[in-house]
């Protein structure tokens, strides 16, 4: 077994090699089955990484689903020789990843909302299951404009209570989704974060919704004051939105990196080996769009459209057993993955395709 300062450096292996590749569950998501059976599938399909909400109970799940992996392969695929990093999801109030929308009195009930979230949160009944929202915006979006019957609350969580439990239940990095303009504010959560895992790589999401490209490079700055070698940023094109799989999607994904690397990292030394996670907006095209218009990253977070690709077999699989959905689900996993790290060695799995063949 890994002891913690070689987990550590495990990951900074991967980000260094640019082979890090992390499945986004859903800082909003607490459906405890449906996390275990993603980090399963993904964990079969060679994923380095999870993010999930940072609560003790999705953490075990995720261990769970993880372990569950672990043993099958044995059986049906190859033996995984190192286990997946676990990162928790917190955010700041006005971030789009800790939000959960509820529907007001001004509904009118044309029931547009129902197909257009991802996750399945809003019922027949027109509620919002909280445990499934992940603050999207799909339902606000599908709403029509004069009626304002969606809105949003902050998912608030006492962070210096709950991360060190998550800590404890098996996760080994947080993130922080800072993509508001409150600065103040920022830096006392961001000071809990670096407290929470005194030794363990810590990353910052942001995105430029709120903000300017140099307001977000100062704010990579004073997140490395605190965390110094242990930072990674999250670079956060267009927070949940991989519903479609092209490349206008993954575009703003790629820009923000690009400033990142071109007015920070080429620029000032001490930023030169900063990790750099491509998200927002990224699908199947994201690496290689990265790769053409030559952007180097440390690794490739997608959530939305990873969990769509495997949605439709999620029903149909059992943990423990083998079946063809559980093939389907894994090999287009595995595709998503290697796309996306093509030409990069993954030390992870690979599915067999000849047991697939078995089944059909």
């Amino acid at each position: 077994m890994k002891t913690s300062v070689d987990r550590v450096s495990y990951y900074q292996e991967l980000l260094s090699n640019s082979s890090y590749f992390k499945l986004v569950c859903g800082a909003g998501n607490e459906d405890a089955n449906e996390v275990k059976q993603l980090t399963y599938i993904y964990t079969l399909a060679g994923c380095n990484g999870f993010d999930v909400s940072a609560s003790p109970r999705i953490v075990t799940a995720c261990m769970e689903g993880i372990d569950n992996a672990i043993k099958i392969s044995n059986r049906i695929f190859s033996p995984i020789t190192n286990r997946p990093i676990i990162t928790v999801s917190v955010g700041m109030p006005g971030d789009h990843h800790v939000r959960k929308a509820f529907i007001t009195d001004s509904c009118i009930k044309c029931n547009l909302c129902i197909p257009s979230c991802p996750t399945d949160a809003i019922t027949n009944s027109l509620d919002i299951l909280e445990n499934l929202c992940i603050g999207c915006g799909n339902c606000e979006s599908a709403c029509p404009s004069s009626i304002n019957a969606i809105n949003y609350k902050h998912d608030f969580k006492e962070l210096k209570q709950v991360l060190p439990q998550c800590v404890l239940a098996g996760a080994e990095s947080i993130e922080l989704h800072a993509g508001v303009p409150n600065d103040e504010t920022t830096l006392e959560e961001w000071l809990t974060v670096c407290d929470s895992l005194p030794h363990g790589m810590l990353s910052m999401c942001l995105d430029r919704y709120h903000m300017s490209n140099v307001h977000l490079l100062e704010r990579i700055q004073m997140a490395h004051k605190y965390a110094g070698e242990r930072l990674i940023i999250q670079a956060d094109g267009i927070p949940i939105s991989g519903s479609k799989n092209d490349f206008n999607s993954t575009l703003q994904a790629i820009s923000i990196a690009d400033i990142i690397n071109k007015e920070l990292k080429l620029k000032d030394r001490k930023f030169r080996k900063l990790p750099i996670l491509i998200s927002g907006g990224t699908n199947m095209h994201t690496g290689n769009l990265a790769r053409q218009f030559k952007v180097p990253f440390s690794g490739i977070a997608i959530g939305t459209h990873a969990r769509k690709i495997v949605k439709e077999h999620l029903s149909s699989i059992v943990i423990g057993e083998e079946n063809v959905a559980l093939h389907h689900a894994v090999n287009a996993a595995n595709e998503l993955i290697e796309n996306n790290l093509r030409g990069i060695k993954n030390n992870q799995n690979k599915p067999n395709n000849s047991l697939l063949e078995l089944f059909e």
